[in-house]
């Protein structure tokens, strides 16, 4: 068994290695102002570690850990494999990735390492193995980071030929491998293993990388591959350190909204602890950066780490305002809500020079405490020191919970054909929202999660449905369940073969429908869906499922009101054993689909976290016997606090007082009371 972190970590990157030695102590003495009590150093020193194959140096990165350690920093040891040095790519070219266009890159910048390079998991293993003998028994290092922000595709002779193998062990016969395809389709029909290619601009792909295809089940088992071979890499680098350090937590950061090239579920089994980089845009809404860490939290289902976010501006996004006073502290307590046990920036330095040396920092170009992105800091330092052990490890209860796919993210954007915008994250937030909105906790979870902890589940765009996940899913709402699925569900298997028999295929039975047909909007586009003794119409959009009922305990709760199909269903609610289930068939303006989920609610009786309309965000952690309610204002207006968080018994731990009234902007409370109260 793993030990899990100490204490609540605070601090984020480090690269001492940038700076003369002679900096070393005053920068820590300006963390300490802070409270800031972790740091991760060594996420990008190979050059400096290995300045040449088989020669290493770790006299500098000796000193930085014995600096840290003397101060009593936890540390978080990376192991600076994320960026390869320029002596690999002379020696070694099969290092580098060849992109989607089929070109192989030279030296710079990084995410540039190819994962079935042999040379490349040669030299990779080599330095852990020098890293982890060489630092594990250090008592001061809390969790090992495993190279960084995995992602992006290679498509090189390596790839080609390992995912031949990877093909072999998934279908075992070329029989198999055809009819999963389908490839009499155009004459695609594979008599070798060695006739099948890596899906590119070059062959079977066209159009930006991971938007069109000829094959669509070639091109999602690529990037099945493609996550698997990455997947092998972080293995690697963590049983080598599990030779030599076999105690302390190992894991890698996840990052993107969400990244789409990397199936977390599939990784989650092998991380000790989820940790994830969060740099919400400016104009992002606040679900949008929710959903993200209820995401992180749901892979594990527990506490997560934050490992990256900003104290001000980012390098890289379009436009980087500054955080609005008091912003930065509301913002990564939005994090601490929603389950992370740290709070970790990048950087804690800023860098002279290079593409990230106008990338916030705790210590910035000015190398000043009296800034106001320090000062926020340093309250945020001493908050979380004082209030860390009430959250520490708590629990984020929830009774919904909304299903998040990687198989179903590939494949339903790879679909050609209806309409071009199919876009399988903004659909999901879609129903993410109504439930914000509702301040009702959710869970974002995958298809094997076990459903039956759950009185609602919430699958939009379910296209592709596995097999055995209809089976899961008729048995859970037979026997009480709650399910909730869209337009563009039951479409096909794991082969992105189509279900025969009508859409939505294994689904239709725990709904009480077929689809004939399914029309597509164009851009400007709607159609109007009326709710049954109601007069006032919603829009629909995207797509628009012409619908039969076929149960006798089916029924429709709205109906199309335009369009040559109007008067037929639009919106099915069906009673399926001891449970319901609802088919929303088009994509609802808000205020629609807040009909649908009011209903939703009403059937299953979820209840929100307060009984008062408010757009502040309120979310909930419980840990012996106490619960905590984070309420955090997260506009730059004021907002009244419901008056059903005024009672008595709530104490805000920032403060030690009774909650306010009144929340100014980018201000947060932590209300803390007895469960039993």
């Amino acid at each position: 068994m793993k030990q899990g972190l100490p204490t609540v970590l605070y601090g984020g990157d480090y690269n001492p290695d940038q700076w003369p030695e002679t900096d070393w102590d005053d920068d820590i003495k300006v963390f300490k102002q802070a409270d800031i009590n972790s740091v991760t150093i060594n996420v990008f020193s190979w050059a400096l570690l290995e300045p040449r194959e088989g020669e290493y140096d770790f006299e500098k990165l000796d000193h930085i850990v014995a600096k840290l350690s003397q101060a009593d920093f936890k540390i978080v040891m990376a192991t600076s494999t994320a960026a390869m040095p320029a002596w690999m790519f002379k020696k070694y070219p099969d290092v580098a990735r060849v992109d989607y266009q089929g070109r192989r890159h030279v030296f710079g910048q990084r995410h540039n390492f190819c994962p079935s390079s042999p040379n490349y998991r040669r030299l990779a293993g080599r330095l852990v193995d020098q890293l982890a003998r060489r630092y594990a028994g250090n008592s001061h290092i809390v969790a090992w980071h495993v190279n960084n922000e995995y992602g992006g595709n290679c498509y090189c002779e390596n790839c080609r030929r390992a995912f031949q193998e990877w093909l072999k062990q998934r279908y075992q016969t070329l029989d198999n491998l055809n009819q999963a395809w389908d490839n009499n389709v155009w004459s695609h029909t594979i008599y070798d293993w060695d006739e099948i290619q890596v899906p590119n601009e070059l062959g079977d792909a066209w159009g930006a990388e991971g938007t069109h295809t000829i094959v669509a089940g070639l091109s999602v088992d690529y990037l099945r591959f493609q996550s698997d071979a990455m997947l092998s890499l972080y293995n690697l680098e963590k049983q080598t350190i599990e030779k030599y350090d076999r105690q302390t937590p190992i894991l890698t950061n996840f990052h993107g909204t969400p990244n789409k090239w990397i199936d977390y579920h599939a990784w989650a089994k092998d991380q000790d602890i989820i940790a994830y980089d969060s740099y919400p845009a400016y104009d992002d809404p606040a679900y949008v950066v929710a959903f993200r860490y209820d995401l992180m939290r749901g892979l594990k289902h527990q506490p997560f780490m934050l490992m990256e976010s900003t104290p001000s501006q980012v390098n890289w996004q379009p436009y980087s305002p500054l955080k609005r006073p008091n912003q930065m502290r509301a913002t990564e307590l939005q994090a601490v809500a929603h389950g992370a046990d740290t709070v970790q920036y990048f950087q804690l330095k800023q860098a002279v020079g290079g593409s990230e040396k106008i990338h916030g920092a705790v210590i910035s170009h000015s190398q000043r405490t009296d800034t106001r992105a320090f000062q926020e800091v340093a309250r945020l330092g001493h908050e979380l020191k004082k209030t860390g052990a009430d959250f520490k490890d708590a629990a984020t209860p929830a009774k919904a919970a909304i299903v998040f796919d990687w198989s179903n993210f590939w494949a339903f954007e790879y679909v050609a054909g209806i309409t071009q915008d199919l876009q399988y994250v903004p659909l999901i937030l879609d129903y993410y929202r109504q439930f914000y909105q509702h301040q009702i906790p959710v869970d974002v979870i995958g298809v094997d999660d076990d459903f039956s902890q759950y009185d609602l589940i919430v699958a939009p765009v379910l296209y592709m449905v596995k097999k055995g996940l209809g089976e899961k899913i008729s048995d859970y709402v037979q026997n009480g369940g709650h399910l909730l699925t869209t337009y563009a569900s039951g479409m096909v298997d794991e082969s992105d073969n189509v279900y025969l028999g009508g859409y939505p295929g294994p689904l239709s039975r725990v709904l009480g429908i077929w689809v004939e047909e399914t029309d597509a909007t164009v851009p400007g586009q709607t159609v109007k869906v009326a709710f049954d003794q109601s007069a006032q119409q919603y829009e629909g959009r995207l797509l628009c499922d012409q619908i039969h009922l076929t149960g006798s305990k089916t029924r429709a709760l709205a109906h199309y009101a335009s369009e040559f199909y109007a008067g037929t269903p639009a919106v099915v609610e069906n009673i399926f054993g001891k449970g319901l289930a609802w088919y929303v068939g088009t994509r609802l303006d808000d205020q629609g689909l807040g009909k649908v989920i009011e209903r939703v609610i009403d059937q299953t009786g979820l209840a929100g976290l307060t009984s008062q309309t408010t757009d502040l965000e309120i979310t909930r952690r419980v840990k012996d016997g106490q619960e905590l309610y984070f309420v955090l204002n997260l506009r730059n207006e004021s907002r009244l606090l419901p008056t059903d968080l005024q009672q008595a018994g709530f104490v805000d731990i920032l403060t030690g007082a009774a909650p306010k009234a009144k929340l100014e902007p980018w201000d947060v409370e932590i209300l803390k009371r007895g469960m039993d109260q």
